[in-house]
């Protein structure tokens, strides 16, 4: 038995677990067993009733408001495991501060992350908080909407219908970032050369509808990423990213993200990738294995993700991960998703990304680099590998496509694809 982030074990009974009950009431259903040591020994707890009580009674003169928990008795081992359930009434709070967990520790949430507990509790979310702003414009909105939608009166209701005003004409923050001009963070993009030393091109797109942000981001990588090839009397419009990997990628950040933090949305573009950060980590009530398996979608900004859904940007059903795998089904090097607490990460491989080499291949490689045309007798000769060796490995960078095989026979030798 191992500490978790839903996992807690104390060998005894004192006032430190309380920190970790809100943790679990204010986040994530976990259990706390008394009467095992932090290597997982179990030593037992004296008096298992009067223990229940106690633990029962520091909860209830400590948490406010009250967390529904329950007990587990194990008579035989004189084992406690208290169960914590994640509650609709949020923040829990201990000595007026609300505790979430790290890792294996427990640690008070900052400011930012209480007032999200908050709104939470009240069943809101920061895109729909009311905005005092009464000017706000929507031609860019509204022309996606005439576009896709074929909307051609779009008035105060089409707004209304889709939650961006309120019955009194008060904006919310999610009709702010769907507006032509506001002070919300953008997208920052920018394509590396050979290093990252050596910018190609840098852009950060903000103060304009996410909607534009979108569509420009689109814009910029199909000037990277988007190659033309003559197929017989055809000429034909490919993507060395799929497109459609991409578009998802960014809509989810901009749907998923948090914005209530000042971070940009990040987009870095290399010759063999596409690194597309989001800021905000999971939503509440979601965990890393359901975000990546896309079996389970919860919504940190609806209102935004409706409108999306409606533009025909995104699915309304939570399947973006799913589609983004989708594309890259024939595709050899798949996207990578990394999670982290407060950010999310989406790896898109080029078509044209290859296997790293191993040292041996490497040292093939390096002799070939300088433009010199090669056999195998003369890398023999260079390297003091086995004939059959240097064959083996020329193979292995010929299916890695870094190397290419010219000739046939005793002719054969070999360059740099």
């Amino acid at each position: 038995m191992k500490e978790s982030k839903i996992l807690e074990l104390k060998e005894t009974i004192s006032n430190t677990f309380i920190k970790t009950v809100s943790a679990f009431a204010n986040f994530n259903t976990g259990q706390i067993v008394f009467g095992v040591n932090d290597q997982g020994k179990i030593v037992g707890i004296e008096n298992l009733n009067e223990a229940c009580l106690i633990i029962e009674n520091k909860i209830n003169d400590s948490i406010k408001p009250r967390p529904d928990f329950s007990f587990d008795i194990n008579r035989n081992t004189n084992v406690i495991t208290l169960t914590v359930e994640k509650g609709a009434f949020k923040p829990y709070l201990y000595k007026g501060k609300a505790y979430k967990r790290s890792g294996t520790s427990t640690v008070e949430v900052d400011q930012i992350e209480l007032k999200r507990l908050i709104l939470s509790g009240q069943n809101l979310s920061f895109e729909g908080l009311l905005i005092d702003d009464e000017y706000l414009s929507f031609k860019y909105l509204f022309t996606q909407l005439k576009k896709t939608l074929k909307i051609e009166n779009c008035t105060t209701d089409t707004l209304k219908t889709l939650g961006l005003l309120d019955v009194d004409n008060k904006y919310n923050n999610a009709a702010a970032l769907l507006s032509d001009k506001n002070n919300f963070p953008g997208i920052d993009i920018v394509k590396f050369g050979s290093t990252i030393n050596d910018i190609l091109y840098r852009n950060t797109i903000n103060h304009i509808s996410i909607l534009e942000q979108f569509n420009r981001a689109e814009e910029i990588f199909k000037q990277y990423y988007m190659v033309e090839k003559i197929q017989g009397m055809k000429r034909e419009t490919t993507f060395l990213i799929p497109l459609e990997a991409f578009r998802e990628t960014v809509a989810n950040a901009l749907v998923h993200r948090t914005w209530d933090v000042n971070p940009h949305i990040r987009i870095a573009m290399f010759d063999d990738r596409v690194e597309i950060y989001s800021p905000g980590g999971l939503p509440l009530g979601v965990n890393e294995e359901e975000y990546l398996n896309g079996t389970i979608s919860s919504l940190r900004n609806p209102i935004i993700a409706n409108v999306f859904f409606r533009l025909d940007i995104i699915e309304q059903f939570g399947t973006g991960i799913k589609r983004i795998k989708e594309s890259y089904r024939e595709i050899k090097h798949q996207p990578i998703f990394k999670v982290y607490e407060n950010s999310i990460m989406t790896i898109l491989p080029s078509t044209t990304k290859r296997d790293l080499l191993t040292v041996e291949e490497k040292e093939i490689f390096d002799h070939l680099s300088s433009g010199m045309i090669l056999s195998t007798s003369d890398l023999t000769s260079i390297t003091n590998f086995g004939k059959d060796k240097v064959l083996n490995l020329l193979n292995s960078l010929i299916s890695k496509h870094y190397v290419k095989k010219i000739g046939f026979g005793r002719g054969t030798k070999y360059k740099i694809l």
